[in-house]
């Protein structure tokens, strides 16, 4: 797997590399190495971002090449996409895909869970405040949880619903995002990226909703569970499906 010695990074241990020499498909395996060595990943950290597919989960709104660019250093992150995946991983929460909860629930479930919910949205990523209060003329209004970027170089503002995603939650997060552009942002910074985490969404709808040069805010769906290789694989085809569609 390793014929040239100078290939074998000395930052990772025999586990790692246990778990790195069972991945057959090189460009796969070349970007959790990259991935692992940058950010100090634990033989158990790699090994959940391997199970979780990582690599399938960011091809899915990126090219190989770009994604392989951004783990070795050799491109900066240039867009939300690159480094932030849809669906999220959230299995560490311990949250039951059967059992009822509320909001609340799961934005203490990520707080406890802090480190593991950075390491799944992706590097780069500081957390700033949770139910961050926004006062406009009277009103107030709180956002979920606020993080700050340093690779995207701007705030990131995460909304949580534990329902199906709808055209009104993607206006209160517009409003969220609209304030943090007027109001926190500085002049070297780059626009604030809204990211609204469901439990499920509509595609048409989000893309109905949003204008259509929309960069800063983005849907993506959680799952309390691991994904399999097929579910993942079916998933990948339906949108290079509704890609080619659009093409034509």
């Amino acid at each position: 797997m390793f014929p040239n010695t100078n290939a074998v990074r000395s930052q990772l241990n025999w586990t790692q590399y246990r778990l790195l020499i069972r991945i057959e498909d090189e460009p796969k395996r070349e970007y959790y190495i990259a991935e692992a060595t940058k950010n100090n990943w634990t033989a158990r950290q790699l090994e959940r971002q391997i199970n979780s597919q990582l690599y399938e989960r960011l091809l899915l709104s990126n090219d190989k090449k770009s994604v392989l660019a951004v783990a070795r250093g050799e491109q900066h992150p240039e867009k939300p996409t690159d480094i932030i995946k849809d669906p999220m991983i959230l299995e560490f929460l311990g949250l039951k895909r059967e059992a009822s909860y509320y909001e609340k629930d799961l934005e203490q479930a990520i707080i406890t869970h802090l480190q593991e919910f950075l390491l799944e949205i992706g590097n780069g990523f500081a957390f700033v405040a949770r139910q961050q209060r926004i006062h406009l003329d009277g009103d107030d209004f709180f956002a979920d949880l606020v993080f700050y970027n340093r690779l995207l170089k701007c705030f990131v503002i995460i909304e949580l619903k534990t329902h199906k995603l709808t055209h009104q939650d993607l206006g209160q997060l517009q409003m969220y995002v609209n304030y943090y552009d007027r109001t926190q942002k500085l002049t070297e910074e780059n626009p604030t990226i809204g990211i609204l985490l469901s439990a499920d969404k509509n595609d048409a709808v989000v893309q109905i909703s949003l204008p259509e040069d929309n960069k800063t805010i983005l849907a993506s769906q959680y799952k309390l569970y691991l994904p399999s290789e097929e579910m993942l694989r079916l998933e990948m085809e339906k949108e290079i499906s509704e890609f080619e569609e659009k093409l034509s």
